[in-house]
C-alpha cells in the first residue's frame, strides 16, 4: 500500500533563518495523526539561511541522520567531533546517553537538507558521530544502501546506526526504472525531479509511506534523487 503525502500538505514554519516543512508533528507544528511511521520519528526538510545554524543544544537516545541535498552543514559537538558535511554527503549521529552538538551554514549560500530521526533499538550507547561522501552515479537495479544498523550491511562502506533501519539513496535518470528490496514499511522521499510508484506521481518535496510491499518499484519521469527510509 502506497499512501502519498505531497509537499503543500506538511507542516510548515518560517522562522527566518530557517525554513522548515514537517512530514511529522515536530516544534510549532502538531499533527496528531502524524506523529511518526514505525520507529521512524522525525523528517525535516529544511532550507538554512546562508550564515546562520543550530546553536549548541542537547539530544539523547536518539539516532539523527543529516542528508544534505545543496550547500553545506558544518557539526561540532560535545563529543570534540567537528566536519563538514556538502551536497552528496549524509552525516549520522547517535545522540545515546547524551550529547551537545551545533550545526551552522557556513556557506555563502543556502544549504538545503533532510533531518532524520529514528529511535535506536537500544538506550544510553556511547554517543558518536560519522559521515561519508556517497557517489552520484545514477542507480540501475537498486539505490545504494547509505545508512544502515543490521548486521549484514556492515563492513559494505556504510554508516552505521544502532537502529533496525536502513536509508538507501541516489540519482535515477529519466525513463529509468528501479526495484527496490524492502525489509519492513519504507518512507520515500523526492529529493529532486519526479517518479511514479504504482501508478501515483510524486514530485520534488512528495514523500510517501510505503506498506505491506516486499519490494518498490520506481520509475523517474525526470533525472530525480530519492531517499528511501526502511524502518521497523
Amino acid at each position: 500500500m502506497i499512501k502519498v503525502y505531497p509537499y503543500e500538505s506538511l507542516g510548515h514554519s518560517d522562522y527566518g533563518w530557517l525554513d522548515a516543512r514537517y512530514h511529522f508533528s515536530f516544534a510549532r507544528y502538531h499533527n496528531p495523526d502524524r506523529m511518526g511511521f514505525g520507529t521512524l520519528r522525525v523528517i525535516n526538510d529544511d532550507i538554512v539561511r546562508a550564515g546562520a545554524g543550530f546553536a549548541p543544544h542537547g539530544h539523547d537516545n536518539m539516532e539523527i541522520i543529516t542528508y544534505v541535498r545543496k550547500g553545506a552543514i558544518s557539526h561540532k559537538d560535545s563529543a570534540g567531533n567537528e566536519g563538514r558535511t556538502a551536497a552528496g554527503d549524509v552525516q549520522v549521529m547517535s545522540a545515546g546517553s547524551g550529547i551537545e552538538h551545533s550545526e551552522f551554514n557556513r556557506e555563502d549560500e543556502d544549504t538545503s537538507l533532510y533531518q532524520i530521526w529514528i529511535i535506536p533499538r537500544e538506550r544510553d550507547v556511547a554517543p558518536r558521530w560519522d559521515a561519508r561522501r556517497f557517489p552520484d552515479t545514477p542507480a540501475h537495479d537498486r539505490l545504494p544502501t547509505l545508512v544502515s544498523g543490521y548486521e549484514n550491511d556492515q563492513g559494505q562502506d556504510v554508516l552505521f546506526i544502532h537502529a533496525d533501519a536502513a536509508i538507501y539513496g541516489g540519482r535515477i535518470d529519466a525513463g529509468a526504472q528501479i526495484t527496490q528490496p524492502l525489509r519492513g514499511q519504507a518512507y520515500l522521499l523526492v529529493s529532486e525531479g519526479s517518479i511514479t510508484l504504482d501508478g501515483q506521481t510524486l514530485r520534488r518535496g512528495d514523500g510517501a509511506e510505503v506498506t505491506d510491499m516486499a519490494t518498490l518499484p520506481v520509475t523517474a519521469l525526470a533525472d530525480s534523487e530519492v531517499v528511501i527510509i526502511d524502518v521497523a
